[in-house]
Parts: C-alpha cells; sequence; structure tokens
C-alpha cells in the first residue's frame, strides 16, 4: 500500500508532509509554532505566516518529511 502525503497550500506554495519519513524532531513547531502546531487539526496551516518564512522553515526539515512543491497543487 502506498505511503499517503498530506499537501497544505497557500495559493503560492504547497508544503508535502510525508508521515513516514517524520523523525518527529520539532525542529518545524519551533522555529515557526504558528504555522506548525501539532496539537492542532490539521497541523499546518501555511495562512499563518508569510511564504517566505514557511520556505525557510521547511528547509530546515531534517528528515525531508516536509518539502515545497511549487506550485500550489491543492490541499488534503
Amino acid at each position: 500500500m502506498p505511503i499517503k502525503t498530506h499537501h497544505y497550500t497557500n495559493g503560492e506554495i504547497t508544503v508535502a508532509w510525508k508521515p513516514a519519513l517524520c523523525i518527529h524532531s520539532g525542529i518545524c513547531a519551533r522555529g515557526l509554532r504558528t504555522v506548525f502546531d501539532p496539537t492542532r487539526k490539521p497541523w499546518i496551516n501555511l495562512s499563518l505566516a508569510e511564504t517566505a518564512r514557511i520556505i525557510e522553515q521547511v528547509k530546515k526539515c531534517p528528515s525531508g518529511a516536509l518539502s515545497i512543491e511549487e506550485p500550489a497543487q491543492g490541499i488534503e
């Protein structure tokens, strides 16, 4: 069975989250808690920060579970 990838968009970019790759380091949440909040459902809300700041934080993901897809490809 293929592993699910979740997509979140703000109309400018899409962030892809691959749960199977996530090592739960917390770097995303500690660095940009307004966008990446594991206590919220959905836990990613790209409308809460500027696109450039989101891209900067996603690039810090050590496992590659978070990535940027351009242009925006929809939301799940």
